[in-house]
């Protein structure tokens, strides 16, 4: 079954968007034009970037002292993309995009994940043109977010330092006043910023004619001192070339220099670098007297200390994006381990009785796929990547419902995405992880070797349990915050969505004891949620987030799975068969898994915790 088919049965049979057609802002679409779009990015990922996958892994960037020299055909690539116009896909007509609904967006870039991820489809750009669009002043949003939406500029998001990691509040970057005429820059508050950012995917290139960073730094205070935690950390825009009000260069560089790149296990298509802001490498002269000339020149976004919020703006965004390219990483390697297991012949039938196994060397080799464990490691793979993918575009839709619902479907929209949004992120970085090492496992030693492309896969994924936040922050984040805020209207929501698959699929005989178990995992996880904060001390409830993570994101794509095979016609074509086969599987196998991973976070055990470094 392709990717489209899945695509198309999720899109229109399970989410049913054509409903979408019926709001205001989508209603000059319909399946045609969704289907357009989706044929145009299939077929420029199938032409520009997949057949490119190898070569980009094996010819990394590199710097030849002036410039970071990439492949060919990453630029004719990046080229492609842009002007297929989905960098502008969600955006209004009037500034040249479609208004089509982001769960369209984002089913159409999937085929671009699957082909190369590490080429890059526009993510950041997008996301850093989107914070602009929600914060930025009327100019900065034409001169910054409108150059990034025609692909004419790219983006960044510079949040971690060398010394500081995922822990912004230890940002170091400073922003001071560019003298005493600052204010009157008509692109914004003009600073002057200093400092050093560590891991910033294509932080440096030539692909487009300019760089729009979005940079975390904080501003002193009148004693000189940086505030400490994360409410002195304000938002700037740091392009690397300067420009003026038409959005053309100036013709000057700003003082942001590659200090280095970061050769990495996968993703090496994408630059990743070390960035030096207002080290002097350029220094750049204005006509304000009062200014020394030294620093990077930034401009601040909306107000002064709200910078993090600002940029979570873009962070939110960016984690369903992470959790599509993750999932569809994952859904190559099933497909080529799919492909390899029809095709390798080894191995002879197993038969025999009376506790006796038997093997006839005598019968011809039977196709890896015919051997059962073959087929666990790829149902396991079909139950993790497809259920991602369904989980994934449910809560795109979910983020057009929040723009375009009701006043009630936003709200609640709104705290669904709250609670899952972790999940989306954290779960298929973690398990469709796992399909692709099982897809490794599935071309035994080939697998190994980079005669196949499985190994690449599981390199270029193995990134995602750390970028974005790790699974440790996804997890203080849910049980620490998401869980709890709003006296638990988020987590009650769910349960709610979630008793509601289950009635419907009580219906059906076939699915009742899958419903009985998913009632059952909802009142353990909500049973634990209470339990690890029985005694109100944040260290004992917080000991075992991770766990109560993984817990949590197999209830929620358990819940998935039983509403894709509840929602949709019995029919036995052998693609249901498949999803129903998958949904029992992720049934049977993996949602027992919970009781372990919540009987610590139940018990708040501290074995973890308590140890002292001297034990280890």
């Amino acid at each position: 079954m392709s990717l489209r088919t899945t695509l198309d049965f999720l899109l229109y049979d399970w989410l049913d968007i054509s409903r979408l057609q019926q709001r205001a802002r989508f209603s000059d679409h319909n399946r045609e034009t969704f289907d357009a779009v989706m044929d145009t990015c299939e077929r420029i990922a199938r032409e520009k970037y997949a057949p490119f996958n190898r070569l980009v892994d094996t010819e990394e960037p590199r710097f030849d002292g002036e410039k970071v020299i990439l492949p060919q055909a990453t630029h004719d690539a990046q080229k492609a993309y842009a002007e297929s116009g989905m960098l502008s896909a969600a955006q209004d007509y009037d500034i040249g995009g479609m208004q089509l609904p982001y769960t369209v967006e984002a089913a159409a870039n999937t085929f671009f994940a699957m082909a190369s991820v590490s080429m890059g489809s526009g993510l950041l750009t997008v996301g850093n043109a989107n914070l602009l669009m929600a914060h930025g002043t009327e100019t900065q949003k034409s001169v910054f977010a409108l150059n990034e939406f025609s692909g004419k500029w790219s983006g960044t998001m510079c949040l971690s330092e060398p010394q500081a990691g995922s822990s912004l509040s230890d940002v170091m970057t400073r922003a001071t006043p560019d003298g005493q005429a600052f204010e009157s820059d008509p692109l914004g508050p003009r600073y002057r910023l200093k400092g050093n950012k560590m891991w910033i995917s294509a932080g440096e290139h030539e692909l487009t004619e300019n760089i729009v960073h979005l940079v975390l730094a904080k501003i002193p205070d009148a004693d000189g001192k940086l505030i400490p935690g994360v409410k002195g950390i304000s938002l700037f825009i740091v392009p690397k070339k300067l420009v003026n009000l038409q959005g053309e260069l100036t013709g000057v560089r700003n003082d942001v220099a590659l200090a280095g790149l970061n050769h990495k296990c996968g993703w090496r298509g994408t630059t990743n670098t070390l960035l030096n802001f207002g080290e002097g490498k350029y220094p750049v002269q204005t006509d304000n007297a009062n200014s020394d000339g030294s620093g990077a020149i930034g401009y601040l976004v909306g107000e002064p200390g709200r910078g993090l919020g600002y940029m979570f703006h873009m962070m939110n965004e960016a984690r369903i994006g992470v959790g599509l390219a993750v999932t569809m990483l994952g859904m190559a390697g099933y497909e080529a381990s799919l492909a390899y297991a029809k095709n390798r012949p080894q191995g002879r039938p197993v038969s025999g009785g009376s506790q006796k196994v038997v093997k006839d060397a005598a019968q011809g080799q039977v196709r890896i796929i015919e051997h059962a464990d073959i087929k666990r490691m790829l149902l396991a793979q079909k139950s993790y990547c497809e259920g991602a993918l369904a989980l994934e575009l449910y809560c795109a839709k979910l983020v057009d419902e929040q723009h375009t619902g009701t006043p009630e479907s936003v709200n609640e929209a709104r705290l669904l995405l709250e609670v899952l949004t972790p999940i989306a992120k954290s779960w298929p970085s973690e398990w469709c992880l796992e399909a692709n090492s099982l897809a490794i496992q599935i071309h035994g030693g080939y697998g190994y070797t980079r005669d196949f492309p499985v190994e690449q896969y599981w390199r270029d994924n193995r990134l995602n349990m750390i970028h974005e936040g790790t699974h440790g922050i996804q997890a203080m984040d849910l049980l620490g915050r998401k869980v709890l805020m709003e006296e638990g209207a988020g987590l009650k929501l769910l349960a709610g969505r979630i008793l509601a698959t289950c009635d419907k699929a009580m219906c059906s005989s076939q699915w009742a004891s899958e419903s009985k178990a998913l009632k059952e995992a909802l009142n353990k996880v909500i049973t634990a949620t209470q339990q690890a904060w029985s005694t109100g001390q944040p260290q004992e409830a917080l000991a075992n987030a991770v766990p109560y993570l993984q817990a949590f994101g197999h209830l929620v794509l358990a819940w998935t799975w039983l509403d894709v095979v509840a929602s949709t016609p019995e029919n036995q074509t052998t693609a249901h068969v498949g999803r129903q086969a998958a949904a029992k599987f992720f049934f049977q196998y993996e949602l027992p898994k919970i009781d372990a991973w919540l009987l610590v976070v139940s018990s708040r055990d501290m074995t973890c915790a308590n140890l002292p470094e001297e034990a280890f």
